[in-house]
């Protein structure tokens, strides 16, 4: 049993769901897992989805998995895998109607919960723009619970050129703020697109006046929703109002 960290390759991933999720998705091969002897109890989980080709599987220590994943939230299984498949063509707006965009969500907790209410919403596609913005690592596939795994995540490089993107194809956007429209009475028009602002500084300036603002209401205004727990109430009145939910 080696004491010494291995040396990485491809990209990190932790915790049993993430993994699990990874090899159900089937868009990327595993290339190393890492776990302890006697393996965890969620391993009998793990085993029968392993492909065809060969994984090889390391047993090493449990400080060995922290030290590999710069954390105690592993679940004592710990792998790498080809790099995150993100979208690379847009998407169609009579395809994919409801779509979300993360505006410089900085947070990959947050950004991994939000894509846990994407996908459990029903939301057809993400725009993650890339200036300013976590990217989709294991912290944030982990707070996904690994549902990140399947969905369809596009990269842009600013905001502005999203909602160009988002104008073209037909979407109109909805913009969280604290100025705007109830989110309780407010009508969605498909095809559209939520867009939720960073945790310091909220949507990009320059996309302010490409939208519909909604806000949820609360009890002071000196106060706000966290951004991960504002996205998952908007997009649950979203599904509602569109009868994808309840």
């Amino acid at each position: 049993m080696t004491k010494k960290t291995p040396q990485k390759t491809g990209e990190l991933v932790f915790g049993a769901h993430p993994i699990i999720e990874l090899l159900k998705a089937k868009r990327r091969k595993l290339i190393m897992i890492y776990t302890t002897k006697p393996t965890p109890q969620i391993w009998d989980q793990i085993a029968p989805l392993l492909p065809k080709y060969p994984v090889p599987i390391q047993y090493v220590t449990r400080d060995v998995l922290n030290k590999i994943a710069g954390t105690t939230d592993h679940q004592n299984i710990v792998a790498y895998a080809q790099p995150f498949v993100y979208r690379k063509k847009f998407f169609d707006s009579a395809k994919e109607p409801m779509l979300l965009m993360l505006d410089g969500i900085q947070d990959p907790r947050n950004l991994g919960a939000i894509l846990r209410s994407a996908h459990c919403t029903g939301i057809d596609g993400i725009i993650l723009v890339k200036k300013g913005s976590a990217s989709i690592n294991a912290a944030a596939l982990k707070s996904s619970a690994g549902l990140g795994e399947h969905m369809e995540i596009y990269a842009a490089s600013t905001a502005s050129q999203a909602a160009q993107e988002l104008k073209q194809a037909g979407y109109t956007l909805y913009l969280a703020t604290f100025d705007g429209e109830s989110a309780l009475t407010c009508n969605y028009k498909q095809p559209l697109c939520l867009v939720i602002g960073g945790e310091g500084f909220g949507i990009s300036k320059e996309i302010m006046n490409k939208g519909v603002h909604v806000t949820i209401p609360q009890r002071t205004q000196d106060i706000s929703y966290n951004a991960s727990v504002a996205a998952g109430i908007l997009m649950f009145l979203i599904a509602a109002k569109n009868k994808l939910v309840g």
